[in-house]
Formats: C-alpha cells, structure tokens, sequence
C-alpha cells in the first residue's frame, strides 16, 4: 500500500518555494506535492504538472492532499490553518503560528488526536543548540543562574519591507523582529533555558526603518529560581552581534556566533564563595571547545520529520504546541513595551489580544513597491 503524503502547498513566496523543493528535490522522502494555491502560481503548478488553485478552501476540499504546509503571510494562519484543521487534514504551519497566543492557542484547540500538527521551528535541528542542550541535559552547568542572548545580526534593508504589502504592519503580521525573525531565537532560548515568570521589555518601533512595527528590542527577564537574562534583538543593526551566554553554578556555555566553549569550574561557584580564604580568589576552571557540525538541512530535516509523523507515527521534533512559548515570549515583550510595565507569565492572553486589537484597527496592509529586488534566501538564515 503506497501510503506517500501528498502535500499541498497554500502560498508561493520565497520559504514557499524553498519547501517546495525540498520535495520535489527528493530531500524530503515519502512525500509528493500534489497541489498549490497562491494568486499569482499557475506557471509554476503547470511547470510542476500539479493542481493549481487561488483560494485556499479548494484546495483543502479537493482531495488531492492528505497534509498542508501553510507558507502565507501571517495574518491567514487562522482562517486556512482552521480551515485545514476542521477538514482533517495534517498541518505544517510556517513560523509564527499566528498573530497572537490566544489566536494560536485557539487554532490548536481544532486539532483532533489523529492530526499531526507542526511548525516550521527549523532551528530546533541546528546540531550546535542540540549540543548546547546536552550539556545542560547532563547538569554540567549547575543551576543556570544567567542567561544572554544578543542576536542583532538580523539585518534587514529598507526594500526588504518595501516589495511586501503584509511584513512590519500590525495588521499583516501583528509585529516585526520579533515575530518574524527573532521568533527563532525566542523558541530555542526557552527550548534550553525555560520560560522567565516576568518580562520588562523596551521596544524600538520604526527606529531605522520606515516601519510600525518593532525592529529593536532590549528585554530583560526573571526566572522564578531567581536567575536573570537578557535578550537583545535588532534588524538594523549591521555587522550585527550573535553571542548567547547561558551561565551557570558550575559551568559556562558561551556562543560568539562562530564557535561554543564550555567553562567549567574545578569547584561550583556558590561552594567556592563559601568556602574559600583567598580575598580575591576565583574558583580554578578549564575551558575547551565544542567542536560542531552545523551542516544540516534545517527545513529538510523538519519536513522529513512530519512526513515520519504522519506515516509512522515519530515524534514530533516542533509540534505546534512547541510554537506557543515564542509567541507567548514575543507577545509578552511587545506588552511591556506598549504599557512600559513588568509582564508576568503565564501571559494573560486576553490582555494581549485587547492591545493587539488597538494597534490593528489603526493599521493597514502597505502598497506593495514595484522594485526589483536581488533574492538570496541562503543569505536570510542565521
């Protein structure tokens, strides 16, 4: 029996096309794309010699698909995630899972038990913070006391937003830095240091670009065993830095953007400032790096994943509830920024969602440039 996902594709932008193929690439195994719907797509589904629609629901009743990957612009991850949920179908949903925790958690709650249901938290793949996990996994740093994560090297131009009529409006994407780019960093930092219980956050909003939405961000955190962190973000920043620093008792694991190294102490820090007699002592430590080979598929290796899912039943490496926390991060930031107070978690959804809704009723999609534009997708990951 030939138990094959066939897979539609609802959208046709650049990621859309990168998971197109991955597929018909052969990197995706046991999967076929059977179906694509965008508005401007029929050249590329004929070229494919697969069915071409321009609105999402026929697709999704056609019956020529068993899964969908959602690769819209973020304001439609509701209506047609709900939509594929409420057909029974399987869902792939790119990142973020919606506009907001509450609009997420409510999609999720469509989802039935026989439905696999992921998000494209790719990064969740990348051996070095898989690395970074087994070293906390084995209590090799201690209690984590600190935690850094300076990640400004999303650099973004002006035309970037220009040539789209949906990024960095409020009703479009319901944010920017936060919600597009450093949506990435927020899902692996909680992955491996947990969620904060407070978040006082200070949002930029349009600070280089001509754009409503936050391109900086500075945040601060606390978690509830008293440990602190910092998160720092930028789209307009250029070299741009990416350092995460995840302190702990007994050990340090540093990322410089090029290579991790562990600092371990001969001695915990909180024994040693109780013990010790040397007025300026320090506990004696060694430091080696951790050699990682970051040459991965990140998209294929997720993709691959749903595809094992669905046929066999494998876990799922990003489920969409995974995809919750981020947003939930990001929701919380932009809050604190707008009422310039300390935000608790578990974010009060509702909360959000009325402030949301303000910035919403005051927004409005832009009108598209007609610019050409250089596209290098390999030069947008990081």
């Amino acid at each position: 029996m030939n138990n094959t996902v066939r897979l539609g594709v609802i959208g046709l932008g650049n990621i859309a096309q990168q998971h197109i193929d991955q597929v018909i690439s052969g990197r995706v195994a046991d999967c076929e794309v059977t179906a694509l719907c965008s508005r401007h797509g029929k050249a590329v589904a004929e070229q494919l010699n697969i069915a071409f629609f321009t609105d999402a629901q026929a697709l999704i009743d056609s019956g020529l698909c068993t899964a969908v990957l959602v690769a819209t612009p973020t304001y439609t991850h509701a209506s047609i995630g709900s939509a594929v949920l409420n057909a029974g179908l399987h869902l792939m949903m790119e990142k973020p899972l919606d506009l907001s925790l509450k609009c997420a958690e409510a999609m999720l709650a469509q989802q039935t038990s026989d439905q696999v249901f992921a998000v494209m938290l790719n990064q969740r793949t990348d051996p070095l913070f898989r690395a970074m996990q087994d070293v906390i996994a084995q209590g090799t740093l201690g209690d984590i006391t600190r935690t850094h994560w300076t990640m400004t090297n999303w650099f973004r131009p002006e035309v970037y937003f220009q040539v789209s009529d949906w990024r960095a409006t409020w009703r479009g994407e319901g944010g920017g830095l936060l919600l597009n780019q450093c949506i990435h960093n927020l899902d692996i930092y909680q992955w491996l240091c947990g969620m904060p219980s407070k978040v006082h956050a200070f949002c930029r909003f349009g600070h280089t670009h001509d754009i409503e939405v936050e391109d900086e961000v500075t945040a601060y955190f606390e978690y509830a065993n008293g440990a602190s962190g910092v998160f720092v973000g930028s789209t307009g920043e250029a070299p741009g830095v990416n350092r995460f620093d995840i302190i702990g008792d007994k050990a340090c694991l540093s990322f410089d953007g090029t290579t991790l190294t562990l600092s371990e102490n001969e001695q915990a820090t909180s024994e040693f400032n109780r013990t010790t007699r040397n007025m300026f002592g320090m506990p004696e430590y060694s430091q080696r790096e951790l050699l990682v080979d970051r040459a991965v598929n990140q998209h294929a290796l997720i993709l691959n994943n749903f595809v094992a899912a669905i046929r066999e039943g494998d876990p799922l490496i990003a489920p969409a509830t995974a995809g919750l926390a981020s947003l939930e991060l990001a929701n919380a930031m932009l809050l604190s920024s707008w009422e310039q107070r300390t935000v608790c978690l578990p974010l009060n959804a509702d909360e959000y969602q009325s402030a949301l809704e303000q910035r919403l009723q005051q927004s409005s999609l832009r009108t598209k440039a007609n610019i050409d534009v250089n596209i290098d997708m390999d030069a947008s990951y990081r």
